[in-house]
């Protein structure tokens, strides 16, 4: 089983091909392809490369399935016996992908 970790946006990602992953906002198109350059490992089976930081010739291509919003998180303040209440919500956007080709 070949799979990759990437990092985007601050975080780290396992991609496998042909799977979709969800990663912070990305600003590509849907239909478009994003290739990741920061492979931190790269894994072929028994063989792995590990990356100081990163492993040089290494990409992962994906095709952009959609922009996606993720559930809605209620920000509620209070402040006790002062009548101070604050009520906000959140929805993150996230960039669907279907990771296409691990290189390297």
């Amino acid at each position: 089983m070949k799979y990759a970790i990437v990092q985007s946006g601050g975080k780290q990602y396992r991609c496998e091909e042909g799977a979709t992953l969800e990663v912070d906002r990305l600003p590509v198109e849907a239909g478009q392809m994003h290739t990741f350059d920061d492979v931190l490992l790269l894994a072929d089976g028994d063989k792995v490369k590990v990356g100081a930081p990163t492993v040089s010739g290494a990409k992962v291509t994906a095709t952009v399935v959609d922009q996606i919003k993720g559930p809605k998180l209620i920000v509620f303040r209070y402040k006790a016996k002062e009548r101070q209440r604050k009520k906000t919500g959140h929805r993150q956007i996230f960039t669907r992908l279907k990771i296409d080709k691990i290189a390297g």
